[in-house]
């Protein structure tokens, strides 16, 4: 029987165990941290009996993931909640763009920018199963389903803000702008319109749910199925080196490139070991978890019953807002994004205190205090908020490594949205999961097909390393 070691126990690196074990591979997990789950990881940090997701909140990839829908996790304990109101975009003046999961239904709220809306994403949810297929493997295959992939391919180059020019209405601009800006990249870049055209695609195929009981529940339900077929985890265990492993025939990293390149030292080719050094890490995020006593006194009624709620005003603000984190500068209304799972999953709260959560984009690394600049677009859009408050918690974008060391200056995303790495990551190779090092492994998000709770890159990592255990 084969043998493997997965260092990390993040969604990706769960991923890979599974899919490595299900094929009869013997794999053990390590994990620094005491507890399972990198980015879905979910405690009570506010008050007593209040579920918080540390990371990860919302999941319309997750649902839709061609690897996770076929694992049967629900037997595990794994539920997806859907809001009644997937998102929602409030501007100033109590008006609201909104979207859900029924096209139908967004077409009508966005009056006459609603026939333009259907003529773009009609056709992309439509197919969107053949799409996700194509998108979720690494660049250089051979597609099998090319018409939707063109079909995509022609508008992800885009930048976001040239192809919200289709919409005239400030509210259907600001509706895409706000979930092409999840990328944290200027929004008038080339192949920004990318992450906009999935997400809201995925959402009116399958929504943009929320895992009950907290993103945990994703972690432990592939732990469960990982000890189903036989594998283990052990959590507390720090690698510093490739040689604190013991003997394997094959590792898989779930790290970042950087920590690769540390851990394998003078084991990687020269021109790999350049490359993972190089590779660039985005903006960060500023996360201010609240407890709410009645929740968040929203001014539009979309918000108020919104899974997931964009505060950034205009698609002209937003975009000046992520110019200036990538330049290094703290705008003054940055690009806040909030989840409100309570509404789908009541059970994470107690009585009428609910948790909410939020992060605003921040430069990479900012040492600042941005509660106040989070505060205030929420009172922007929800006057009173903060006489509802009733505590808080906080991580800043220079904290989020101690948390999740992948998270370096608190790039959640794992890696800067740039084009290069939108469609390259880590490094240009014909087998982006191979480090160069044989039998070794990096299965992080840094590899395709990027960030996201699908358990892709893992699940693509693993089948890498079967072709060679098979070869062996």
């Amino acid at each position: 029987m084969s043998t493997a070691i997965v260092v990390g126990a993040g969604p990706n690196g769960l991923a890979a165990a599974v899919t490595l074990a299900r094929r009869g591979v013997r794999v053990t997990v390590v994990e620094s941290a005491g507890t399972i789950g990198g980015g879905t990881r979910s405690e009570e940090l506010t008050v007593p009996g209040l579920t918080h997701d540390r990371c990860s909140a919302v999941h319309p990839l997750g649902v839709a993931s061609p690897f996770l829908r076929g694992l049967d996790l629900e037997r595990h304990g794994l539920v997806w909640r859907h809001p009644e109101v997937d998102l929602a975009h409030p501007l100033d003046g109590g008006r609201a763009a909104a979207m859900t999961r029924s096209l139908p239904d967004t077409v009508a709220r966005l009056g006459e920018d609603g026939p333009a809306w259907r003529r773009l994403f009609g056709p992309l949810a439509g197919d969107f199963d053949k799409l996700l297929a194509e998108v979720l493997r690494p660049l250089p295959h051979l597609p099998r389903h090319p018409l939707p992939l063109a079909r995509f391919g022609v508008r992800a180059l885009q930048p976001a803000a040239l192809l919200a020019r289709r919409w005239r209405s400030v509210e259907a601009r600001a509706l895409f702008g706000g979930v092409a800006a999840h990328g944290f990249h200027p929004l008038h870049r080339p192949t920004t319109a990318a992450v906009g055209l999935m997400l809201i695609a995925a959402g009116h195929r399958y929504g943009w749910p929320v895992a009950a009981g907290g993103s945990q529940a994703i972690a432990r339900a592939l732990a469960a199925d990982l000890a189903e077929h036989g594998g283990t985890v052990e959590t507390g265990v720090t690698v510093r080196s490739l040689a604190d492993l013991p003997p394997s025939d094959a590792v898989l990293l779930d790290l970042a490139p950087g920590a690769v390149a540390a851990l394998a030292g003078d084991r990687l080719p020269p021109r790999v070991r350049r490359a993972y050094r190089r590779y660039r890490h985005g903006p960060g995020a500023f996360k201010l978890d609240l407890a709410v006593e009645g929740g968040i006194p929203w001014a539009d009624p979309h918000s108020l019953r919104a899974g997931t709620v964009h505060l950034g005003g205009t698609l002209e603000e937003m975009a000046q807002a992520e110019r200036d984190i990538n330049r290094g500068r703290m705008p003054e209304r940055p690009f806040v994004l909030v989840a409100q799972q309570y509404l789908a999953d009541p059970a994470r709260s107690r009585g009428d205190v609910h948790p909410v959560y939020s992060y605003a984009h921040v430069p990479h690394g900012y040492s600042g205090d941005a509660t106040e600049h989070v505060l205030r677009q929420f009172e922007r859009f929800a006057p009173g908020t903060r006489e509802r408050v009733v505590a808080t918690a906080c991580t800043r974008a220079d904290a989020w490594s101690r948390y999740n060391a992948n998270y370096v200056g608190g790039d959640i995303a794992t890696g800067a949205g740039t084009a290069r790495q939108l469609v390259l990551r880590p490094r240009i190779a014909p087998d982006p999961y191979r480090t160069g090092i044989p039998g070794v492994f990096l299965c992080s998000a840094a590899t395709p097909p990027g960030a996201g709770v699908h358990g892709m890159c893992g699940h693509n990592a693993a089948r890498s390393a079967l072709r060679f255990l098979t070869a062996k």
